[in-house]
């Protein structure tokens, strides 16, 4: 399959393009989009054969559910049932926006397999004007993981999403880098209080001040499917293993040169304001206490790790308050959990 790149900015024909992408997705195959926090791959989600074709193109675990993605707030009624007062005003609040709410799915509408197991859905109105023209243009909801082999670095990027499936799909839209660079908080709304699935781009802090409490991160059981997309499975891996270590410029110092003792190449990514000479690669992601920015670069440094030769990559932590939760999230999956120390 030929995998084809058209790019939407103000020196090319967009309808045209836009045309092209609804017309694949109409035809019940798959396309790679831009949305503000990642480039997804959508699918007709109300066409079982469609979606299916996203688990092919990724090589997704067949029980990881997906987001539905839609181009109006209202719409949300169309795919769930007994939305609650306290979900609206989320919607009012930050839809368009990095926000997923998992709802009790409408029965008979959405694909069987895009919610596989679960009598919920999750839901989000992404804010960007590509992905929003894109379903407004096909007036009808899409289903959309990130845009990468499963396991693997979410893409910031149109390329990111070329080197990960070119072959598998056919069509990318490029749209340019996207802006908060770690996928949408999932907050189910099934529950008394809500509670967070997976940590994202808008924080609990964020959350609270327009409902009320909600609990933190939920946890799922190895041996259940997980609720959410980013709960159970290794997530964002680059091909050497990752180490999480305190964000201490002796610290990675003093790690870069116990491992170069080992014979070890280091790829390091950590904050612009370290100097970490000793690194035989260094990939800043932005200020030390920028979240924000570090959110935005995460993946794309990881991703530079693998265009490098290293033995061992060793990242830096953030603390886990505001998006920096989000951030320990991300690395702590790419890790598999494992944390760097002096041995």
């Amino acid at each position: 399959m030929e995998t084809k790149i058209v790019s939407v900015d103000s020196e090319v024909d967009n309808v045209r393009n836009y045309q092209q992408a609804v017309d694949i997705l109409k035809s019940g195959e798959v396309v790679a989009f831009p949305t503000e926090t990642v480039y997804g791959l959508g699918a007709l989600a109300t066409k079982r054969e469609a979606v299916q074709k996203i688990y092919d193109a990724k090589g997704r675990p067949s029980d990881n559910p997906l987001i539905i993605h839609i181009g109006k707030k209202e719409d949300a009624n169309l795919y769930a049932v007994d939305i609650p007062e306290a979900a609206q005003k989320l919607m009012d609040r930050f839809w368009p926006g990095p926000l997923t709410m998992v709802f009790h799915k409408r029965p008979g509408v959405i694909a069987e397999n895009a919610t596989p197991g679960f009598e919920t859905v999750g839901i989000r109105m992404p804010d960007h004007p590509v992905a929003l023209q894109l379903l407004n243009m096909l007036d009808g909801p899409l289903a959309a993981p990130s845009a990468n082999r499963s396991g693997k670095p979410s893409p910031t990027e149109a390329e990111h999403v070329y080197a990960d499936l070119n072959g598998r799909i056919p069509m990318i839209v490029d749209g340019g880098q996207t802006g908060v660079g770690v996928e949408s908080t999932v907050l189910d709304m099934t529950t008394e209080p809500p509670a967070i699935l997976r940590p994202g781009g808008l924080t609990k802090e964020m959350i609270e001040k327009v409902i009320g409490p909600v609990q933190s991160e939920g946890k799922t059981e190895k041996d259940k499917a997980p609720r959410a997309p980013g709960m159970k499975y290794m997530h964002y891996a680059p091909n050497a293993p990752l180490f999480m270590i305190e964000a201490s410029e002796t610290a990675i110092q003093t790690a870069v040169q116990n491992l170069h003792k080992e014979g070890k190449r280091i790829a390091v990514i950590g904050p612009e304001e370290f100097s970490i000479e000793e690194a035989d690669w260094y990939f800043s992601v932005g200020s030390l206490h920028d979240y924000d920015a570090i959110a935005a670069n995460l993946y794309r440094a990881i991703r530079q790790c693998d265009e490098t030769e290293a033995d061992v990559i060793l990242a830096a932590e953030t603390e886990a308050s505001g998006v920096g939760e989000a951030i320990m999230n991300r690395l702590t999956k790419a890790a598999n959990g494992k944390r760097y120390s002096q041995r």
